[in-house]
């Protein structure tokens, strides 16, 4: 009898952009929410927001004005009552999530594991644990 396995969504975080990021934590916990499984496999500018103090480091993708602009976006939606990405993250985690971060971004940008938050990375990586866990997916993303 065959086992019947939750369905499983995989996202690329190539990105570092506070609202690409943004995305992805938002998709990824719905999914979550929904009784599948979910993967991030972070990788180039999205690598760097999991590096101690780099999750809100980002600028924003469109419009940053300097800051300006992200600092606008966040006022928003903190007045809409939008979760931080902390939080975010901490629900994701909470939720059962898996996050990969990239170890050739690792080796390109010279970032050592214990450069990153231990509270978030499950695995360091390469293109192989991405394709087992995309290989399984019936969503596949990059953002």
């Amino acid at each position: 009898m065959a086992e019947n396995k939750p369905e499983r969504l995989t996202i690329v975080v190539q990105s570092g952009d506070m609202d690409k990021l943004y995305s992805a934590l938002i998709i990824a916990n719905g999914a979550l929410a929904m009784g599948m499984e979910a993967s991030l496999f972070f990788t180039f500018w999205g690598l760097m927001r999991l590096k101690k103090g780099g999750l809100d480091k980002g600028p924003l993708s469109k419009m940053h004005f300097l800051g300006l602009g992200k600092w606008m976006v966040k006022r928003r939606m903190k007045k809409a009552n939008v979760a931080s990405l902390e939080r975010l993250l901490s629900d994701y985690k909470e939720l059962g999530g898996k996050i990969i971060a990239c170890d050739m971004t690792m080796d390109i940008m010279g970032i050592k594991p214990e450069d990153l938050r231990q509270d978030l990375v499950d695995e360091c990586g390469g293109v192989g644990a991405f394709i087992h866990d995309a290989r399984e997916s019936v969503i596949t993303l990059y953002i």
